[in-house]
Order: structure tokens, then sequence, then C-alpha cells
């Protein structure tokens, strides 16, 4: 990749979540955008078999133990949920509307609000997205805004990503901090909190794509913080393989690069769908609501 940038040859790539398995091509586009065009597809239901609240509470009260031993200070925690739908992932992926999305015929489909970053003319952007309310009002988004366990995780991705940055530019700037988009699910809006997060890339990173990626990665706001040593705690308490879930694609023109967090997310094993969702939890987090959120976020994006 870094070959490829420096020659401004344009590619996309997907890398999955440990950095073991990537896919790079010149010829197909991985941050494919929505197309508001898209014929409505017959109708449609999904159905959801999430994991019991007990077992859930116990992987949640293992990350209490070990936030409380302070081995990190915020864990996004994440499960699989086998699903059923009259829709083939290629239905999903044609219907979509997201920021992102990108199909891997008969392995998954991601439909993605988050972008991972951008570069530029030399100038790299962070998104980190980190903060959930569901509902479509203005009520809903307000209490968002004033949720102190929210705000106190979204601070900490965004601090956990401007020392992520350090790594590959100088200087560092938070240019825009907590502000809320609405997406749009098959049962109702969602509200999510993002920042903005800026820098300029250091000389030695200039044009290389690839050493840029391996700096940041995995991204911080699907792990956590501190970032090692949360990751070690994924590893034990998760329980399965996320594989590309939460991993990333993008796309280089070039010039300028683009790339999404790989989030709402659907893989096909066989003949099962198993839906990966989660989020952050931090020594305020209730497991009810935790609980909750990660059933929220297995949705259809239409």
């Amino acid at each position: 990749m870094d070959q490829m940038s420096q020659d401004g040859q344009e590619f996309s790539f997907i890398i999955d979540y440990k950095g073991e398995n990537a896919a790079i091509t010149t010829k197909l586009r991985t941050t494919d955008y929505a197309d508001e065009t898209t014929n409505e597809t017959d109708e449609y239901y999904l159905k959801k078999k999430v994991i019991p609240f007990e077992e859930y509470k116990v992987k949640f009260d293992q990350v209490q133990s070990a936030l409380r031993l302070g081995k990190s200070f915020l864990l996004n925690l994440t499960q699989e949920t086998e699903i059923e739908t009259n829709l083939s992932l290629e239905q999903i992926h044609q219907k979509a509307k997201a920021k992102y999305k990108f199909l891997f015929p008969n392995q998954f489909v991601v439909f993605s609000p988050e972008t991972f970053i951008q570069i530029k003319e030399n100038i790299i952007f962070s998104f980190p997205m980190k903060g959930t309310q569901k509902g479509a009002s203005e009520l809903a988004k307000s209490q968002l805004l004033a949720n102190e366990k929210e705000n106190a995780e979204h601070a900490t991705i965004v601090d956990l990503i401007r020392n992520d940055l350090s790594r590959v530019a100088f200087p560092i700037q938070v240019d825009h901090f907590k502000y809320i988009e609405k997406v749009q699910t098959h049962e109702g809006d969602l509200w999510q909190m993002s920042s903005q997060i800026s820098g300029k890339v250091l000389p030695n990173f200039k044009n290389k794509i690839g050493s840029i990626l391996r700096e940041l990665l995995p991204a911080g706001s699907i792990t956590g913080a501190p970032k090692k040593s949360t990751c070690d705690l994924i590893e034990e308490i998760e329980g399965y393989k996320r594989g590309f879930y939460t991993g990333i694609m993008g796309t280089f023109d070039g010039k300028n690069l683009d790339s999404a967090v790989m989030i709402r997310f659907i893989e096909q094993r066989g003949n099962q769908l198993f839906f990966k969702s989660g989020g952050g939890i931090t020594i305020f987090s209730e497991v009810e609501k935790e609980y909750q959120e990660l059933i929220d976020k297995i949705y259809l994006p239409f």
C-alpha cells in the first residue's frame, strides 16, 4: 500500500479487526455511498435471536471487574446475534442507506455510518463515533448530549484518537467536539455522537498509506482505552472472533484517502446470518441499558 500510494495508484482495501487478513484491489470500490434512487424491495422482516440477558451480564460483569482493577477505562464489548430475514446480503447491500457500504459476496455486508480516517492534501482527519440514543426527537438528541456516561465515554475516545493520530501527524487539534448525527433504521432513528480531529501528516509518513494504517489500527472507537490492555481483555471476554467486523475498509484515489470502520455488520456462515453489535462499557454503565443498546444496533438501514 505504501508503494501504491507513493506511485499515485488508485486502490481499495479491506482489513480485518486484528490486522491478520486484508484484500487490496485496483478495481473494486469499498466505500460505495448509498444510492438514494435504489428501488424498493418487497416486504421484508428481521428477527433477532439475542444472547440471553444472563449470558450477557456475565460478560458485562467481567468487564466491570477489569475496569475496577484499572486494566481499562473504557471497553467496547460486542457480541454476535443470529438473525433471520427474507433478504439476501445482496438485497440488503442494494437497499441500504448508509454513509459507507460494502458487500463481500456470500461472506458479509456492512453499512457503516462511521468514518475511520480521511487524508486530504496531507492533512489527516478522524471522526470517532461514540454515544448512542434511540429516538428521532429533539428531546432524545438533548438527552444524549446531557448523558453523563455517554459524554465520559466520548471524551475518552476522543483523547485516545488524539494520541493515536500523534503517532503519524503533528500538530493535532480537535476541530469539532461532540456533534450529533441521525442514523436511519427500520425500527426508527438513532442519534450518534461524533467529533472531528485533524493533524498534518509527518514527513516520514507522507504518501505512506500502509504505514499510517499500521500505526493506527485497530480503531480506538471499537476497542477502548488504553488500547493494548483493552484489546487483550476483549480477546478474553467476548468469546467469539470478530473477523472483519470492526476492521476497516477504504479507497485511495491516487491523492486522497477515505476509509470507514466496519460496524453495522451482517456475516453469513452457511445458511445462517449473524449481526455483530455492541457498545462502550465504562464504570458508570448499567447492564440493562448496555444490553438494550446492543439490541438497538441490530437493524436494517432503510
